[in-house]
């Protein structure tokens, strides 16, 4: 996994539930995950994977990826194009499936006081910072330690499983 990102922030704000992210109705469809991808903030801006470039983020306020567990919102926004989702504080159960499918979900609070729609970012994720190119300032993120860690330096269960053929609990 690259260890060093670049891209466009987009902004969005407090309580950006799973049920916005990727809407039931596109979800019941498939698990294709480059068609969830279509519809990746759909309930927000039924646009926004075509304002999308490979490597942009998502900037966005508490809790999110509240509501339901499904796991097809971090997969929505990570088929888009989206390179990591930095939020002032996620629903626990999209951070670990962000975590799970590679998706870098990076914890800043008061992040979106510090960024602006368009800001390019920098992250550094052996450092865990951020930093807003546009002012300058960089920010460090709540780090992840453990068997998470491993997780997001391999990019997901499905990397580490192919670079250490077994998982620590087996």
């Amino acid at each position: 996994m690259l260890m060093m990102l670049k891209g466009k922030a987009h902004k969005f704000g407090d309580f950006v539930n799973t049920d916005l992210i990727i809407p039931f109705r596109f979800k019941s469809r498939t698990n294709d995950p480059y068609e969830l991808a279509k519809y990746a903030m759909y309930g927000i801006d039924p646009e926004f994977p075509k304002k999308v470039r490979k490597g942009n983020f998502i900037v966005a306020g508490e809790n999110f990826g509240g509501g339901s567990s499904r796991e097809q919102a971090p997969i929505a926004i990570k088929y888009c194009g989206i390179a990591a989702v930095i939020a002032e504080s996620f629903a626990r159960i999209f951070f670990r499936n962000a975590i799970a499918i590679g998706l870098p979900a990076l914890e800043i609070p008061g992040i979106t006081k510090e960024a602006k729609d368009g800001d390019a970012l920098e992250i550094d994720l052996k450092e865990w910072t951020v930093k807003n190119l546009r002012t300058g300032r960089a920010f460090q993120a709540k780090k992840v330690s453990g068997f998470l860690e491993e997780l997001q330096k391999a990019g997901g269960l499905v990397e580490y499983y192919r670079k250490n053929k077994r998982f620590p609990w087996e």
